[in-house]
């Protein structure tokens, strides 16, 4: 049995979507592009979701591409921190940091 994987997105974010999509195959195939064309491309889906923030049906973009919901947790870091990472990922991951700097002050 296949999983539907449709979703209908509106006309406002067909290239973000489109964009997205192509971001997440370069991510799964690293070294189909160069890095200026992978800096660009970024450069890109960011203007995109300039664009597009504030939109209601971006979240579901985010939730179906994940380096795009990535990317758009990253440019949120500062004011919400990793707020689409799961929880106990986010907190291991702060431990694991904090153990880090430790053992290198020590």
């Amino acid at each position: 049995m296949s999983s539907d994987t449709t979703i209908r997105i509106p006309a406002r974010l067909q290239t973000l979507a489109a964009t997205a999509m192509l971001l997440e195959k370069l991510e799964r195939l690293p070294r189909s592009a160069s890095a200026d064309q992978y800096r660009s491309l970024v450069g890109q889906v960011h203007r995109l979701l300039d664009d597009a923030e504030g939109d209601p049906a971006l979240e579901s973009l985010l939730n179906r591409l994940p380096a795009l919901a990535e990317l758009h947790e990253n440019r949120h870091y500062a004011q919400a921190g990793l707020c689409r990472a799961p929880l106990e990922a986010a907190v291991q991951a702060e431990q694991q940091a904090h153990a880090l700097i430790e053992r290198m002050r020590g």
